[in-house]
Parts: C-alpha cells; sequence; structure tokens
C-alpha cells in the first residue's frame, strides 16, 4: 500500500472530516478526497461512512485505522530514538502518574529539572488509567504499584504510607482524637470507594469506618482531599509524602497507617538509551534522595 496515501487517511480518521484533515495535511478538502477514493479502490472496500456532519469509520477502516495508529506510534518512537542521539537534552517528554501524586508532589518540584534542561518539554498526563508504555501512549510513569505490562524498565523510587491528618485550626475546634474509637466523633475525608486508588489506602479508610464516623465527605483524587483538610472539614486519609510541602499538618492517630504502597518509575526498553528519559529519571532520583534525606532530620 502507497504511505502516502495512508498518512492521509490516517489523518481523514483521526480528524473524523476531510476539511480539518486537509488543514493538517496543507491540502486541499478534494485532494484529500481523491487520495481517500484511490485507497478505498486498491482495497476494493469502503473505508468512510459518510454524514452531513462527518465521517465515521467502517468495520474495515476500523482495521486499518489500527494499523496506521501503531505503525505512527513506531514512527514517534523512531523519531524520539533519532533526536536523542544529539547531546542537548530537549524535545517532549510525555510522563504519567497519578492526579494526586503529580500535583502534590511531582508538579511542585519541575522547576529544578527546567532550570537543568530549559529546551525540554514536559507533557504531564495525570490521571488514574494505567497508560500503555509499550504502545506509546507515554514515555514515562510513575505508578504507586509495580508496572506489569512487558519490555518495561522499572526502578522502585520509595515507599509510602496513608496516614491521618487535620490542620490545627480543626483540632483546636474538633478535638484531638487520642485512639480509633474518636473518630466516631469527628468527620473523615478520604476518596471514594468506587474511585481507583491504591488497595492499601481503600483497606484503611474501610477499617476506619468500623468506628460509626458520623460525617463523612468522599473525593475522587488525593488533591481535593488535601484541600478539604487545609480548610478545616475534618482528618484526612492521605499519602505521607505530603509532609514535606504541608508542615503544618498535624499527623494524629500515628499508630493508625495502612501498609507499604510501592512508588515505580517505569519506561519502555526501547527509549533505554533516550537522553530525555535519563534526565527525568535522575531528576526524580535527586529529589526522592533529598525528600528521605529531609524525612531522616
Amino acid at each position: 500500500m502507497d504511505w502516502d496515501k495512508l498518512r492521509i487517511f490516517h489523518a481523514v480518521a483521526d480528524a473524523g472530516s476531510l476539511t480539518h484533515a486537509g488543514e493538517v495535511l496543507h491540502l486541499s478538502q478534494s485532494a484529500v478526497s481523491r487520495q481517500i477514493r484511490a485507497l478505498e479502490e486498491s482495497l476494493n472496500t469502503t473505508l468512510f461512512h459518510r454524514h452531513a456532519r462527518g465521517l465515521i469509520l467502517t468495520e474495515q477502516g476500523e482495521l486499518l485505522f489500527d494499523a496506521t495508529q501503531a505503525m505512527v506510534k513506531r514512527l514517534d518512537a523512531a523519531a524520539a530514538r533519532i533526536r536523542d542521539t544529539e547531546d542537548e537534552v530537549f524535545g517532549e517528554l510525555r510522563v504519567t502518574t497519578t492526579t494526586g501524586f503529580g500535583t502534590l508532589w511531582l508538579a511542585p518540584r519541575l522547576t529544578a529539572l527546567y532550570e537543568k534542561y530549559p529546551s525540554l518539554k514536559i507533557d504531564l498526563m495525570l490521571e488514574e488509567r494505567v497508560l500503555d508504555l509499550p504502545m506509546r501512549e507515554a514515555d514515562v510513569a510513575i505508578r504507586m504499584k509495580e508496572p506489569s505490562q512487558a519490555d518495561l524498565i522499572r526502578k522502585r523510587l520509595m515507599n509510602i504510607r496513608m496516614r491521618l491528618y487535620a490542620s490545627p485550626a480543626y483540632l483546636e475546634k474538633a478535638g484531638v482524637p487520642e485512639r480509633p474509637g474518636d473518630l466516631g466523633q469527628h468527620r473523615l475525608i478520604s476518596q471514594h470507594p468506587g474511585t481507583p486508588q491504591v488497595a492499601a489506602g481503600a483497606a484503611l479508610v474501610q477499617d476506619l469506618m468500623r468506628f460509626d464516623v458520623p460525617s463523612t465527605l468522599t473525593v475522587n483524587n488525593y488533591f481535593g482531599v488535601l484541600q478539604a483538610v487545609l480548610n478545616h472539614l475534618g482528618i484526612g486519609v492521605l499519602p505521607d509524602y505530603l509532609t514535606d510541602d504541608f508542615p503544618d499538618l498535624v499527623h494524629v492517630l500515628p499508630e493508625v497507617e495502612s501498609g507499604d504502597v510501592p512508588v515505580f518509575l517505569a519506561y519502555p526498553e526501547e527509549l533505554r538509551h533516550s537522553k530525555r528519559v535519563a534526565a527525568f529519571r535522575e531528576f526524580v532520583m535527586e529529589e526522592i534522595f533529598a525528600y528521605r534525606k529531609r524525612q531522616q532530620t
């Protein structure tokens, strides 16, 4: 098959419109339409259902789009490896991690990385869904469990634990709990049990609910939990790495905590020699080392 026609087909399928694809490709709508017709004739099939609001892939079109999608990702990976042969660290690096860790720990520390590599472009993708690194949905991942995907290089960064925190103002008003049973006199703030989260955190919340907690606030990420705690709404279940950046938080009921939650950094085997990945990995390791050192003092 003619790669140029496949490239145009992929742009049309991605945009859902001949006009929008033409704008991306810098081609006229009629030129794009001719190429699509020629590709359909060469394959003896129909690739798109055409209607007034745009184009929808047929079953055969879906199959071809899956193939071109994989080709584009492989080409992007090859281009990235070619760019990484240069000595300078520059270009785009797509990093994925959870909303909580990304907003509360990683993003505030990126200043140090940009100061060292000002030409680097970080695309920070914060979501609970585990992106497919071998298929290049992202270049690097930081996750709260060991990745199960094959062909990944993985590095255990640290362990965290889920603990209970409150603001001084809240405790002054509501009192300091001295034993777990005292939680029945407080509002508990945590992630919603139906949202993706570390199993250790969910198990801790489930255990705490045994104490007949009268009022709760659930949020779908730890950033929201933290904001509620900082605004004196109750006692929150939060990861212990927050104490580094929020020293005014009061750790209550120190004997109540989750088990260890491992934090892993992972990236595809094919990016082993990527200078951008190496720069990011070294930056994270330096920040983790500094964090551990502060925890020990």
